[in-house]
């Protein structure tokens, strides 16, 4: 797997592979459900993908906004390709929603609703809090 996918925390953030693309937990939670896309090949460049792995991405952004939408019911949602930090093609896929929501006992009120998100404002979960997460977010898809 490329860098930007274990910075991520892979394999113990998987919450779903594909053949061109892994769905990952973000660690740091911007809102609850907060995840990363990724691309599995080391491609730097949105441009440099295989073709098939632009029409998968179609079906990999319905599994995650079903899930998404079982699990944290958003009102809307957000897909950041910022690449600065990490190199190859990932997204931030934040769902954002106006009135806090609340799992296992953590409330992750959505800061900048309803402008854009800010990366920085987000909840640190613990390793095995991260577990669980990952665990319950699967289960929606």
């Amino acid at each position: 797997m490329n860098p930007t996918i274990e910075k991520f925390g892979y394999p113990a953030t998987l919450i779903k592979q594909f053949e061109h693309w892994l769905v990952l937990l973000r660690p740091a939670q911007v809102t609850l459900g907060s995840l990363v896309l990724a691309a599995k090949s080391d491609a730097a460049a949105y441009s440099d993908l295989l073709p098939a792995a632009f029409a998968e991405q179609a079906d990999v952004i319905a599994a995650v906004e079903h899930a998404l939408a079982s699990f944290v019911t958003f009102e809307r949602i957000n897909y950041l390709m910022l690449m600065m930090v990490d190199r190859q093609v990932h997204f931030h896929v934040i769902p954002r929603y106006s009135e806090t929501r609340t799992w296992n006992g953590i409330e992750f009120p959505d800061t900048c609703w309803p402008k854009q998100p800010s990366l920085e404002s987000s909840i640190t979960l613990s390793s095995d809090q991260i577990d669980r997460l990952t665990l319950d977010v699967a289960l929606n898809f």
